[in-house]
């Protein structure tokens, strides 16, 4: 499953990893190195243990045991989960949130972000009052005021319209132009062959297999990720 000859330029070292919830084992990683330096999908069957692996990454769960350590510093990653609340405010407080971990982020850059998501028409609307597409463009826009390595998304077009899923992978592919790299978990294999570079495939709180797009689904190697993919396939 580990292929020891990957070279990256940048990558988060797993050793020996293991989550627990209520004494069931919900992730059993003993060893992987995962790409930071590019967009990876994290895909598998659902309660595989994918969003877990994302709050890993994010930091706001710590192994029961092992080690997560990042081949760069600072490791600074911003997570968007699938259902981010939102306060009961306008567009604009919602962005400004991210004020409180970072002070020196400006007016200006508020207003660039709501530029760049389409939202400044929206800007004094409540937020919890947006679509689901314009309230995910939010949350992306409160991801990239936070200036991180690796953006982490919890399937990110979830119950979005073609059009609105279409602007949010435009958004994910342009994240690298903005200097960080981005691992999403996803349903949608056409997603993933369209916009991801990487795959990361998790069974069972596993990784079964990873790699590069194309011989990932063009030659999978284990039992699991082909089964996966024929029966994903069928569905889509």
């Amino acid at each position: 499953m580990v292929n020891q000859s990957e070279q990256f330029s940048k990558f988060i070292e797993l050793k020996d990893v293991v989550v627990k919830r209520d004494d069931r084992v919900i992730l059993n990683i003993p060893y992987a190195i995962i790409p930071a330096d590019r967009i990876i999908a994290c895909i598998g069957p659902n309660g595989a243990g994918k969003t877990t692996l994302l709050k890993l990454l994010a930091g706001l769960l710590s192994p029961d045991y092992g080690t997560v350590t990042f081949s760069f510093l600072p490791a600074k990653t911003a997570l968007v989960l699938h259902h981010t609340p939102m306060i009961k405010a306008s567009t604009r407080s919602n962005l400004c949130i991210a004020t409180d971990a970072d002070p020196s982020i400006t007016a200006e850059q508020i207003n660039a972000i709501l530029e760049q998501t389409d939202l400044t028409r929206l800007a004094d609307s409540p937020a919890h009052k947006l679509s689901a597409g314009e309230r995910q463009k939010l949350c992306l826009g409160r991801a990239i005021l936070q200036k991180p390595n690796i953006v982490l998304l919890d399937e990110p077009t979830a119950n979005l319209d073609p059009n609105t899923t279409e602007q949010v992978e435009r958004m994910i592919c342009g994240f690298t132009n903005q200097g960080f790299e981005v691992i999403f978990s996803s349903h949608q294999l056409a997603q993933v062959q369209r916009i991801a570079q990487y795959i990361i495939f998790i069974d069972d709180g596993e990784i079964k297999e990873k790699g590069p797009v194309g011989p990932f689904f063009s030659n999978p190697q284990t039992a699991a990720t082909k089964r996966y993919l024929h029966q994903e396939l069928l569905t889509e």
